[in-house]
């Protein structure tokens, strides 16, 4: 089957309802058909929380119990824990060589988290590193397909650049060569392409940032019932009137759109620009109830994984598939070194 690896990073307690709609549902879908790898990136989480260690090993028990309770399957996919993968440790060294200092520093999605996250001029040699360090994560288990959000995408090309860049300078694929041919030409790395979700990007319930934990603007996978109530009857729709049209961009527009069925959506959507009287209220409680039923079987499959046991557990599971990941990751960087002419002592890594 082909092959796709995408993942998330450890950085808050758990995951929210932009990372269902923007990529665990395309997850689960592609379980089905395609060879998956899904990611927990637990180093790169060092990039911002590196005096909270402890607090990045229980997120990252706590994202995979949030894979667990959404339906992602174990038996069917590899989760790969990051920092048990040494070779992705060394392919972030190697194919920093081919990535210039200044392109990584114009990346949009770093320049945007730099801003978001208040880091200044403050942040750490790591956290740029962490771009080139997610080309990595990707090419070491030489996806076809990347599911991301729409803030990711700029990631993606440049891995795409990387491996291009690889193929040609230590394979000698011809820059003619077309991307879906670079393998079959001899090239280490299949050229990946993103594949964003049903919404490439949830506005927070604030309207202005997407959503995130560090922002306060989040509604998780974990929330009770009358969290998602409160958290959606807060959302500010600055309308002057009952009549007055919803204003655009606002999180209960997307909301509706996102959350409620494509009928209801449209019959709602109209009735705001028709000039029609519309309780804000009313809406924002069936918009809330249309959320608790998504989550209702994930929150009850989680239940299942509080506790003791359901943290050993969720080691098991991350155990189990080391062998897999690293079997994989560990070919990558034997071709990748022998390309390179560092091929001396092929490497095994075993648990």
């Amino acid at each position: 089957m082909p092959r796709i690896l995408t993942g998330d990073t450890p950085t808050s307690a758990g995951l929210h309802l932009g990372h269902y709609v923007g990529s665990l549902e395309n997850r689960l879908a592609l379980q089905e058909s395609y060879d998956c790898y899904f990611l927990i990136a637990n180093v790169h989480a060092f990039t911002t929380m590196a005096e909270k260690p402890a607090e990045i090993r229980a997120n990252t028990i706590a994202i995979v119990k949030d894979w667990l309770a959404v339906g992602l399957d174990p038996e069917r996919s590899t989760f790969v824990l990051q920092s048990e993968i040494p070779a992705i440790a060394e392919l972030t060294f190697l194919l920093a060589m081919l990535i210039p200092f200044n392109k990584v520093m114009r990346n949009p999605t770093l320049k945007t988290e730099i801003e978001a996250k208040g880091l200044g001029e403050t942040y750490p040699f790591g956290f740029p590193m962490y771009a080139v360090g997610q080309c990595a994560d990707i090419l070491a288990f030489r996806p076809d397909l990347v599911p991301v959000g729409e803030d990711q995408e700029a990631h993606i090309e440049l891995c795409r650049d990387v491996a291009m860049k690889f193929n040609q300078l230590y394979c000698h694929v011809n820059n003619r060569t077309l991307e879906a041919d670079h393998v079959k030409a001899g090239g280490v790395f299949p050229i990946p392409r993103a594949k964003v979700g049903r919404v490439g990007r949830l506005v927070g319930l604030d309207g202005k940032n997407k959503m995130s934990k560090s922002l306060g603007n989040a509604i998780f996978l974990y929330d009770t019932e009358k969290d998602v109530e409160k958290k959606v009857s807060k959302i500010v729709t600055e309308r002057p009137t009952t009549t007055s049209p919803l204003p655009e961009g606002n999180p209960l527009a997307q909301y509706i759109d996102v959350f409620l069925p494509s009928e209801r959506a449209e019959e709602i959507k109209a009735s705001y620009a028709g000039g029609k009287e519309v309780l804000d209220g009313h809406i924002k409680k069936e918009v809330a109830a249309a959320i608790n039923t998504l989550l209702a079987p994930m929150r009850e499959r989680r239940a299942k994984l509080d506790g003791p046991a359901g943290e050993e557990h969720v080691l098991n599971v991350i155990k189990q598939s080391i062998n897999r990941a690293n079997a994989v990751a560990e070919e990558t960087l034997w071709m990748t070194k022998r390309a390179m002419g560092l091929g001396f002592v092929e490497r095994r890594v075993g648990v």
